[in-house]
């Protein structure tokens, strides 16, 4: 079966940067694919993505050797199962409050006696070999989302649950449950306690820990902290903020060399 290659890159302590797919484009995928990313996450909660789409978006980032993942809309066994045989490799999971739905999710992504996953890696097995059925669980990541008081109530719970193989801290529903101002980079100091905690009791369980950064300086601090992951803004944001930069710099200039008399 093909490695996943952030299992491999975790295990020798380096750190990754994930790129996140809101659009709705399979080419969209591909140009991001091509820039670099150690993975790409499409995103099925927020993004505007649906699951036909997510199909041809694998497909595209496949293309490149970036490790495919998906955000799921939710904790419901029929997307987890379909999205891992389409050929994701790695399963993030919104809204785990407690044990009990960490262990709904490592249920749904792992076959039997693991789990409960249905067989049928329709995509999976031509992205991720002949010999996917017998590897799949030891490959597939399943990580869970951390961004509630109750999760964080519940975290040492969680993070007990075997099969699970990491968490993503969510900053802006994190801060809105800690009663904050939503949004990345947070600055409040309960939200940045409330990361803290979760990365410690994460690592200190052997579990690998993520979170979703707003800037380049926001994730590396965040690497330096020991995550070993990081995801920065979206291909959205990304398209927006440099459409918006090149649109200012324009209208900075805007009458300079007006009557020049030509080109």
């Amino acid at each position: 079966m093909r490695k996943n290659r952030l299992r491999e890159l975790w295990g020798e302590g380096k750190k990754t940067v994930n790129g996140w797919l809101a659009l709705p484009s399979a080419f969209g995928a591909e140009l991001m694919a091509h820039q670099g990313w150690d993975s790409l996450t499409i995103d099925m909660q927020h993004g505007i993505v649906d699951y036909r789409t997510a199909v041809g978006m694998l497909q595209a980032v496949s293309t490149t050797g970036v490790v495919p993942m998906v955000r799921v809309p939710w904790r419901e066994p029929g997307i987890v199962m379909k999205m891992l045989d389409a050929g994701a490799y790695g399963i993030v999971c919104p809204m785990i409050d407690n044990r009990e739905e960490a262990a709904e999710l490592v249920s749904f992504g792992r076959y039997p006696p693991l789990g409960r996953r249905s067989f049928g890696p329709i995509r999976a097995q031509l992205y991720g070999g002949a010999d996917y059925p017998r590897h799949a669980d030891g490959e597939i990541l399943l990580i869970a989302m951390i961004e509630t008081k109750e999760a964080l109530a519940n975290l040492d719970d969680i993070l007990a649950v075997e099969g699970l193989d990491g968490v993503y801290v969510g900053p802006a529903d994190l801060s809105l449950s800690l009663g904050c101002t939503p949004g990345f980079d947070p600055t409040e100091a309960p939200v940045l306690d409330a990361i803290a905690e979760i990365l410690g009791k994460a690592k200190a369980r052997g579990r690998f820990a993520g979170i979703h950064c707003g800037s380049t300086g926001f994730a590396r601090r965040m690497w330096e902290k020991g995550f070993d992951f990081v995801t920065l803004l979206s291909d959205a944001r990304l398209m927006a903020a440099k459409a918006g930069e090149v649109v200012s710099a324009m209208r900075a200039t805007e009458g300079v060399g007006e009557g020049s008399g030509g080109y």
